[in-house]
């Protein structure tokens, strides 16, 4: 009688095995560490490519400034939280919000804007980022007020926005006489500033340097005073100012003045 033999399979090799849950657990941590540190350039840099798109808006929306000055004879008012993004009042004279607006995009034609016509800085997507402006009230809103600059002459208009380096040791803050600090003024005749909140715009805003700049955290009332420190931890704005002899160039070189 035949023997029945029963072929037994070779062991399998390791390389026939696949991957043990321990070596799949490794593996898994490794790629987790390696996307890991992919995030934090990516996010680098998309904070980089949004303060560039900011300051590049900021600039677009001071350019706007003295194109609407040199058609109307006059800088629009701030827009304030309830008027859409038009300026306010409509028609200028003496501002609703001349230190605490937005900046009036739906007045200009200026884009990128929220739903309710709100120009939007490189941030975007919340209300918080909505870029602020602010326009001097001297010479009686002379600069807000249409002819009221040719009627009350170059000689005499005299912006008083202030722009500091540092809001430590400002003088008077939160009153209409808040200056800088000895050594720390940037400008002192400014017509207007155009800025954002930067990136804490929802969170920041109330220490030492940003607390100057009118935003939800403001523990101060709103003055003819701003700050445009050093970027860094405790100041992430982002401003830009319309000069009193830039304005009055460009209001004489399209005849408006004098």
């Amino acid at each position: 009688m035949a023997t029945l033999t029963l072929a037994v399979p070779p062991a399998p090799t390791s390389a026939q095995r696949g991957f043990t849950l321990i070596e799949l657990a490794i593996v898994m941590f490794i790629v987790a560490l390696l996307l890991g540190g992919l995030m934090l350039p990516l996010s680098g840099q998309q904070d980089v490519r949004n303060y560039g798109d900011t300051q590049k808006i900021l600039a677009e929306a001071r350019d706007a400034l003295l194109g609407f000055a040199m058609a109307n004879d006059r800088l629009p008012c701030p827009a304030s939280s309830a008027s859409n993004g038009l300026e306010s009042p409509v028609g200028g004279g003496a501002c609703t919000n001349p230190y605490d607006g937005f900046f009036p995009a739906a007045t200009l034609g200026l884009a990128p804007i929220d739903t309710q016509g709100y120009l939007l800085d490189g941030w975007g997507g919340e209300t918080t980022h909505r870029v602020r402006y602010a326009i001097s009230t001297a010479n009686s809103n002379a600069f807000s007020t249409t002819s009221g600059m040719k009627t009350t002459g170059i000689t005499t208009l005299a912006p008083d926005l202030k722009i500091c380096n540092t809001g430590v040791g400002m003088t008077n803050p939160g009153t209409v006489t808040a200056a800088c600090a000895a050594n720390a003024s940037l400008a002192t005749d400014a017509v207007a500033v155009v800025y954002s909140l930067g990136k804490n715009a929802g969170t920041g805003g109330a220490g030492t340097e940003e607390n100057h700049n009118p935003n939800p955290q403001s523990t101060l009332a709103a003055d003819p005073a701003f700050v445009n420190a050093p970027q860094g931890t405790a100041f992430d704005d982002q401003a830009i100012w319309l000069s009193r002899n830039t304005l009055f160039n460009r209001m004489v070189a399209s005849g408006r003045l004098p």
